[in-house]
């Protein structure tokens, strides 16, 4: 028999419980009854010993929740907003802190072009910024100075927002605009250094942008104006063809979709490196020659050289997304964990990506095919790498033993024990339909084909949407919000309790692999 090894740190997400918000459609219009959630965000700067807090953002509600094991259900309601301005339809948020007392501050934004800024703590607003000409779809925190905020707009701007008092006169302390984008934006990030900024819309284009060094304060008698960006460092409409509503980096790569298209594409700007000098402003390529699909200050584009200037490296496959748009991943990446993909489709579907498998998965397959390795020496198969089995047909007892182990497995959702074989050979060993399942989920030389999820779970709630996904700050809880009112709450490496999830039964049901 082969011997086992824990291999916890391979878990995936598997539901938890699930949060069925109230309709309430007192501030809404007669003719606007959908009530869907449409971001999620954990609060970044708790104490690791803390329990997460997330906050959603609905039209009109923010609602804030504390997740626990310690209690059944795993969450409780912290605080609770309801916008009751006219024009306010609101669709995203970001998190933030008092500079000096480290009060927890939520920045929320939509459709009046206002970006509120809440003290969770007392539940009162406590500043508003202004400046944006058209609706605000999205907003995050810069990752080195969490006094930092870009918004991006209909109005086809990036705006970089400063909550230090030092700019409490002119807050809007940069500008990214003029000839990145032509129509409105839906998505905005920023470098983990930083430094830099992506942002992308409805004209299928993906900007990266270089932010300058900021005006240490704008409180004197005059104000500095705010530092406008007329180029970014990287343009390009050729990644995607459809509306791009989601972008981010992971390290120096990019992770991006765009609806129809039923993929999230990981891609590179070739001779982009974070770790060197930022280019100068002046650097940026400008628009000088109208046909180009793409323009880089960061590879030469001579016609002697003409290199790429951007590579697509693997596709994700996210079926089942039809017309929808406004669909977020995201990804949790943190340097001692798994990097690991997470999105929800239009169909009630949620899937994971643990991008280690991948490299994993590689090791194994080139030390099975190894010509010269010692077939007598063992070799280790990861757990999740599992061999289809397909049942005989038995009597009655055994099909209903069968059901049982299965269903223990799906509740489980572990992925097993390391392997430990010998005299191993793929095509011996292994039918062509486990070696095919295999090669679609992890194998990073099928460039024609999209990487199908390691993991899936199927929410009962029909035709239900998922908007935006967050990951806790260490990895452990998923939280996916969207259509139907709905918050879906996921988990990994903690023991499974046989009295809890029994609403999870009736609200969905995962497929681990």
């Amino acid at each position: 028999m082969p011997s086992a090894i824990s291999s916890d740190e391979w878990d995936l997400p598997r539901l938890k419980a699930s949060i069925g918000f109230e309709d309430d459609f007192q501030y809404l219009a007669s003719d606007d009854q959908d009530t869907e959630f449409f971001d999620v965000k954990f609060y970044p700067y708790a104490d690791a010993t803390h329990d997460p807090v997330f906050a959603a953002v609905s039209k009109k509600h923010v609602v804030i929740y504390r997740l626990s094991n310690k209690s059944n259900p795993p969450y409780e309601l912290v605080q609770l907003f309801r916008d009751d301005d006219k024009e306010a339809l609101n669709c995203s948020c970001t998190w933030t802190k008092d500079p000096e007392t480290e009060v927890p501050y939520l920045c929320v934004a939509g459709r009046d072009a206002k970006i509120k800024v809440y003290d969770v703590v007392q539940g009162k607003l406590v500043k508003v910024l202004v400046g944006h000409g058209g609706e605000i779809n999205d907003l995050a925190t810069c990752p080195t100075n969490f006094l930092l905020i870009a918004s991006a707009s209909e109005d086809t701007t990036v705006r970089i927002w400063s909550l230090d008092p030092a700019h409490s006169k002119q807050p809007c302390v940069c500008l990214l605009a003029g000839e990145g984008h032509s129509s409105g934006l839906l998505t905005v990030a920023f470098h983990n250094s930083g430094r830099y900024v992506l942002s992308a819309g409805h004209d299928n284009v993906i900007c990266l942008w270089t932010l300058p060094d900021l005006p240490p304060e704008s409180n004197g008698k005059n104000p500095a104006k705010p530092i406008v960006i007329h180029y970014p460092h990287f343009f390009t409409s050729e990644v995607h063809s459809g509306i791009v509503d989601c972008v981010a980096f992971f390290g120096d790569l990019i992770l991006s979709r765009a609806c129809h298209e039923d993929i999230i594409v990981l891609w590179r700007i070739e001779g982009f490196s974070s770790h060197d000098p930022p280019p100068e402003i002046s650097e940026a390529p400008t628009t000088s020659d109208t046909e180009r699909l793409t323009r880089s200050a960061f590879a030469p584009a001579t016609a002697s050289a003409c290199p790429p200037q951007y590579t697509r490296l693997l596709e994700f496959w996210t079926p089942n997304c039809g017309h929808q748009f406004y669909l977020r991943f995201k990804l949790f990446h943190d340097k001692d964990k798994h990097p690991v993909l997470a999105f929800g489709n239009a169909k009630a579907m949620i899937f994971f990506w643990d991008l280690a498998r991948l490299g994993s998965y590689h090791n194994f397959i080139s030390e099975v095919r190894n010509p010269e390795r010692d077939k007598s020496q063992p070799i280790q198969r990861p757990g999740w790498l599992a061999p289809i089995q397909h049942r005989h047909k038995g009597d009655a007892v055994s099909k209903l033993k069968d059901a049982a182990s299965d269903r223990e497995s799906v509740a489980s959702g572990r992925t097993g024990s390391v392997e430990v074989e010998t005299h191993l050979d793929l095509n011996t060993n292994y039918s062509q339909e486990t070696i095919e399942s295999w090669e679609l989920k992890y194998d990073m030389t099928r460039v024609e084909e999209p990487i199908r999820a390691h993991s899936q779970s199927n929410i009962t709630v029909k035709d239900f949407v998922g908007r935006q996904v967050a990951w806790s700050a260490g990895g452990e809880w998923c939280v996916v919000v969207g259509s139907k009112n709905l918050a879906i709450i996921l988990q990994r490496w903690h023991k499974k309790d046989r009295t809890e999830d029994k609403d999870k039964k009736s609200n969905s049901q995962d497929r681990q692999s």
